[in-house]
């Protein structure tokens, strides 16, 4: 598995909570999907206050810090890098201001026109201090000549090309911003005569909000004093990405209606009726292809059992490894039980191959161990094509899936046998009419037109700005 996470946001219009701490609570609940950087943004409506850092949530927030984070409007952001390279100019939620117009914003997506966007706007003399096209979205709300903050919002949609949920914060108004597709989900939910908004469900659930309803694709949400109000923009065909229920999401989040957990088992299962195989045991690779393994086990009639212990904190630390450490490769994420896999034929159960550059040593992990046979299932049909809507997938030349066949996979990765869940199998899985989901990464078929050579590093060749950070160091931007 070589995808990257999409980003975490958070929102809080909670007058009788904490709301830096509730954010900072939620940020962790969506720890899963970003772990680059994270930030909270706040305001007691007379001023605006941020402080984002490089690193988890954990350890980039401290009581101290959460003390200086005073009012009862938050936005919260956790980051993977889709546009803009993993630098400390690049962490969110930014803060912009032009005139005397001031927004605090988070984005979770993928703009697949912010090139010209960029320099339609660096024309007009707006100014960029950051290489992400969340910068760009932000301007170009303030570069509307619209009077009101909606209006404003609207503007920027009719003219913004891809993905996005976002969070965003006036001196006195939570928003929540959905594109039209509706690719990445963004959900509302309510706590002690507040509001919240949230990537995810399971954010609510950790603190103790209660479940709305998702914001729809095109729509507007406005949290004031005076209540909520939603404003809805035409939207297109859906297109939420697929992968939210393979892989991103959490299990115990809820999308669509639907929870990702008996999704998942689902999938498991549809691989135990396309690929069956006589094996001894089932096992899923920890933790993303556990419910699935369950899923094949249990429609197989097989037992299920874990080969592999996963070392969670494995790539959560600044410290570079030592070359002897280095060479150790996916051990130092995987570590395999050779008691339960010696002389067994086992059925391995993954979400996805991307790269196909880890799936080729866990399978050898695994031989090592004792394991006579590995017969591979994999939940996601062969992805031959790249994501432009806000996930760091991998360019088509990188796609084993598109320079290879299936049995050259199969030979590349020395398993026994190879079997992909089909694109059907996988929707009836999900238990979702088809037309609701983006499957490009596996047809091709993008739900708006993309420049297959797009860059996310495209907006770092920015003329070099000395910019003011909101950590209190100056920093040549380029």
């Amino acid at each position: 598995m070589n995808l990257h996470e999409s980003c975490g946001v958070f929102g809080a219009f909670a007058p009788n909570e904490d709301v830096a701490r509730l954010t900072f609570f939620a940020l962790f609940a969506l720890q899963h999907r970003g772990q680059e950087s994270a930030g909270i943004a706040t305001t007691d409506g007379k001023r605006l206050q941020l402080y984002a850092r490089m690193g988890l949530v954990s350890q980039v927030f401290s009581e101290e810090s959460l003390s200086h984070l005073s009012g009862h409007i938050a936005i919260g952001h956790n980051r993977y890098s889709t546009r803009g390279s993993s630098q400390v100019r690049n962490v969110q939620p930014i803060k912009v201001t032009k005139g005397s117009n001031t927004i605090a914003l988070a984005h979770n997506g993928n703009i697949v026109n912010a090139e010209n966007l960029y320099k339609e706007l660096s024309d007009q003399g707006y100014s960029f201090h950051t290489s992400t096209d969340t910068e760009v979205i932000a301007n170009l709300i303030l570069s509307s000549h619209e009077k009101d903050w909606v209006n404003k919002i609207r503007y920027a949609m009719r003219r913004l090309q891809g993905a996005y949920s976002l969070v965003m914060m006036t001196d006195n108004t939570l928003f929540a911003i959905r594109d039209p597709f509706g690719v990445r989900p963004l959900c509302l939910g309510a706590i002690n005569g507040g509001w919240v908004i949230a990537s995810e469900t399971c954010a609510l659930d950790h603190i103790g909000a209660s479940f709305i309803r998702e914001i729809e694709p095109g729509e507007i949400v406005s949290i004031t004093d005076n209540g909520i109000e939603s404003y809805q923009e035409e939207a297109g065909r859906r297109a939420l990405c697929i992968f939210e229920y393979i892989y991103f999401a959490r299990p115990d989040s809820v999308i669509n209606g639907r929870l990702l957990y008996p999704a998942r088992q689902a999938m498991g299962a549809g691989l135990a009726e396309e690929h069956p195989v006589d094996a001894d045991l089932v096992m899923g690779v920890p933790d993303s292809a556990t419910a699935a393994g369950i899923g094949y086990a249990l429609r197989s009639a097989m037992p299920f059992d874990e080969g592999l212990i996963k070392n969670r904190y494995v790539g959560r630390t600044f410290i570079e490894p030592d070359q002897r450490i280095r060479d150790l490769g996916v051990k130092l994420k995987f570590n395999p039980l050779p008691q339960i896999l010696s002389g067994k034929r086992v059925v391995l159960i993954d979400d996805s191959i991307v790269r196909g550059t880890t799936t080729p040593q866990v399978v050898k992990l695994l031989k090592r161990a004792g394991a006579k046979e590995i017969h591979m299932r994999i939940c996601a049909p062969p992805i031959r094509h790249p994501c432009f809507f806000g996930v760091d997938m991998a360019s088509r030349w990188e796609l084993i899936a598109a320079q290879k066949t299936i049995p050259e996979i199969r030979d590349f990765i020395g398993a026994d046998s190879l079997g992909y869940l089909s694109i059907d199998g996988l929707i009836k899985a999900v238990a979702l009419p088809k037309d609701t989901f983006c499957l490009a990464c596996f047809t091709g078929d993008y739900p708006i037109p993309v420049q297959l050579d797009m860059d996310k590093l495209a907006l770092e060749t920015a003329k070099p700005t000395d910019y003011q950070s909101p950590f209190g160091i100056k920093h040549a931007v380029s």
